[in-house]
């Protein structure tokens, strides 16, 4: 039967989750530990990990994000938490993890995870989320003509944008039919040499050149260097503007100037809210297809409420929002009561912002309102009427200020 790795910092259940699994017939192994935990990760892949919240040396979610950044979430892996909060599974499930259970675990709600996880695992691979398959708004309509242009040139992109955005849906549309994929940020980690044999007439992608090391900057540089020789397609993203990480965080001048053969700028999901609905669809059909769900459909109300939602996190929060109601939604259709459940925790959120005391008085001005109206609007939970009481702004005078510094707002009224 399956592999199943028990990580819990407490004796009495890890014996007890090994008692009652191993009774169903699979091969329980247990750590106590996320120390414990990584290492019986790199003796084998299991076929499940069941992964507490708490422990002494590392959270279970700074765990998952190991794994997740790593490449290594490659197996479904549940939560467990006897002081979990919505906000928690939600972030759980954010990052990748299938499912959360809330202690004390109950014998049938633990054997019905863990199977559902285990028939998910079995085909979880899905193929990847691509334009060609939606988009009939304005925007992206234009945006593929412009890929399909660009697409039999051997030419480096640099694609930007901002968080979230998934980089890898448009960048798919670069692909030639058979070509090879890299994932770079993970082949970067390999010698120089070995990514270029792996590479040849394919393409290399690099997901955030912001999160990429020095030693993987050395091997971008080199490959770059004979990409056109290998007819190696280089394509890469960030959310960073790119003289910031040149001037900020030492990245290589050159290499930038080497990636950026043609610049293509990414939409956020708000400039293209009429695409929502069929994403939602897409997304939902393929958690249903891979197992990773029960069958499951939006009504009309919840995809209106998703189409009217401002996703300040793009559609790396859109597709964190359909896992999340594909996997606490009730019934089988997802009513717009799941919606106005889950949303909430996909609000936008209190920004950071230092205010440069060096720019012009009127481009100052701006740049303060605008982190001033998106705090109140995060403090709020998107809410117009609320934000209008706190600044003293009557609502029709608030739109037309939100809209004029390009802050959008999904016209939340209460």
């Amino acid at each position: 039967m399956a592999q199943i790795l028990v990580v819990d910092d407490e004796v009495g259940i890890r014996e007890l989750l090994y008692e009652i699994l191993a009774d169903e017939g699979h091969s329980v192994q247990l750590a106590e530990n996320a120390t414990a935990a990584r290492l019986a990760r790199a003796r084998g892949r299991p076929d499940l990990v069941l992964l507490d919240i708490w422990m002494p040396d590392a959270d279970g979610i700074t765990l998952l994000k190991e794994w997740a950044s790593g490449g290594q979430l490659t197996m479904p892996v549940i939560m467990m938490s006897g002081h979990g909060t919505i906000d928690t599974a939600v972030e759980a499930t954010r990052i990748g993890a299938m499912d959360f259970l809330e202690k004390p675990i109950a014998l049938q709600k633990l054997l019905a995870t863990v199977k559902r996880a285990l028939r998910a695992g079995e085909s979880r691979h899905a193929a990847p989320l691509s334009i060609a398959n939606f988009g009939r708004s304005t925007v992206l309509t234009e945006l593929k003509k412009r890929l399909a242009r660009i697409s039999s040139t051997g030419a480096s992109v640099l694609m930007r944008g901002e968080k979230g955005v998934m980089p890898e849906v448009y960048a798919r549309y670069l692909q030639q039919p058979d070509a090879q994929w890299i994932d770079g940020t993970h082949a970067l980690q390999e010698g120089s040499q070995d990514v270029l044999q792996q590479a040849a007439a394919g393409v290399l992608f690099v997901e955030e050149l912001a999160l990429l090391s020095r030693n993987q900057q050395k091997h971008l540089t080199f490959i770059a260097a004979r990409a056109e020789k290998i007819n190696l397609r280089v394509i890469s993203f960030t959310a960073a503007e790119p003289k910031h990480l040149i001037t900020s965080q030492g990245f290589d001048s050159a290499l930038m100037q080497a990636l950026s053969g043609i610049v293509i700028a990414l939409p956020p999901l708000r400039d293209h809210p009429e695409d929502i609905p069929e994403i939602a669809n897409l997304m939902l059909e393929q958690l249903v297809e891979t197992r990773f769900c029960p069958p499951r459909s939006f009504s009309t109300g919840a995809l209106n409420i998703l189409r009217q939602f401002s996703w300040p996190g793009n559609l790396d929060d859109l597709a964190a929002a359909v896992r999340t109601m594909a996997l606490t939604s009730l019934e089988e259709k997802v009513e717009a009561s799941d919606a106005e459940r889950v949303l909430p925790q996909f609000a936008r959120r209190p920004v950071e912002t230092s205010l440069s005391l060096d720019l012009p008085l009127r481009e100052a001005r701006e740049a303060f309102e605008r982190a001033y109206f998106e705090h109140h609007l995060a403090q709020a939970s998107g809410s117009i009427v609320r934000v209008a009481e706190k600044s003293g702004l009557e609502r029709t005078h608030l739109y037309r200020k939100l809209k004029a510094l390009g802050i959008a707002t999904g016209r939340k009224e209460d």
